[in-house]
């Protein structure tokens, strides 16, 4: 069996290649992909060569984790069927290239156990998914230990930013502060309020998260906290991070890393959108075929613009 998928050869030089699928092994399922999405966060260092040293890293390679599908065909007792719609994060599909993360293909091979079955047929901001999975679990931890405080700032209004004051106000929080830099991001708020950092004076916040990916953001917001507040960083950063001491202790502050989202979060949120508590609307901004794949991801990395690229491969 092959498929069509999205092939970074080397940094900065991508194709769409047909790839041989690995065959179907006990409990795996064969998805037929409608839409993937593009990451800015970690794709992007992938693509660009910047991705700091990450298990299965290496050229060539098969990127995504952000897919949905149907199921095709299925091998032995697996809990999915012929025809069940499924979000994908990501597989192991193809044959002599790395999979990293391996979900920008027409068609994925992977275990049933780690899709997740949708109630109907995916719209293409459903590839959100794994994007509001990962800020849930900045909060939650994926259900392993008591849920942390939820933010009173969130640095950066991309997609991310967006989903983790929207799961704010959903779970009955008070509305956070977001702060954005470029002026065409700072609308699209629902429920809470977004500002330019230097239009806010506040010096108390007891939880601020960052999902800016700078690695100089905590010589910014330590000075913002109030006595014992926390820092969480939710952004992937390519450089070292380091901060001044003298503010961090005078605040007693503590610094926490949310690393990626687990499965319970990833259920979670799935409940969330499918009963409407959760709302994906206004976050896809492009939307592009595989045939024009390089004039997506160009304008993915780079148009300040797009929030969000999905490729739709139902053609």
């Amino acid at each position: 069996m092959t498929a069509d998928a999205i092939v970074f050869q080397s940094p900065c030089n991508l194709s769409v290649r047909s790839l041989e699928l690995r065959s179907l092994a006990e409990g795996d399922v064969e998805v037929e992909v409608s839409y993937s999405g593009i990451s800015t966060g970690t794709e992007r260092l992938l693509w660009d060569g910047s991705m700091p040293p990450f298990p299965g890293m290496g050229y060539p390679l098969v990127p995504g984790y952000e897919t949905v599908g149907r199921v095709v065909r299925t091998q032995g007792d697996c809990g999915l069927a012929v025809g069940d719609h499924v979000f994908v994060p990501g597989s192991y599909s193809f044959e002599g290239v790395h999979n990293l993360f391996g979900g920008a293909g027409s068609r994925l091979v992977v275990q049933a156990s780690r899709a997740v079955r949708l109630d109907a047929a995916p719209t293409a901001d459903m590839v959100l998914l794994a994007l509001a999975a990962t800020a849930y679990h900045t909060v939650s931890y994926g259900g392993t230990r008591a849920p942390d405080t939820p933010p009173d700032l969130i640095v950066g209004h991309g997609v991310m930013g967006r989903l983790l004051a929207r799961l704010t106000v959903a779970a009955g929080a008070a509305a956070p502060v977001v702060w954005e830099t470029q002026a065409q991001r700072r609308e699209g708020a629902e429920g809470y309020s977004v500002v330019h950092p230097d239009e806010d004076d506040r010096k108390n916040y007891r939880a601020i998260y960052d999902v800016s990916g700078d690695a100089e953001i905590l010589h910014r917001v330590i000075p913002r906290l109030d006595k014992g507040g926390e820092v969480v960083l939710a952004g992937f950063y390519k450089q070292n991070i380091s901060f001044a001491y003298a503010p961090a202790f005078m605040r007693e502050a503590q610094i926490r890393v949310a690393a990626e989202w687990k499965r319970a979060d990833l259920l979670a949120v799935t409940e969330l959108v499918q009963t409407g508590r959760l709302s994906l609307d206004g976050l896809l901004t492009h939307t592009e075929t595989p045939a024009h794949a390089s004039a997506a991801y160009a304008t993915a990395f780079g148009d300040p613009q797009c929030l969000k690229m999905v490729l739709d491969w139902r053609h």
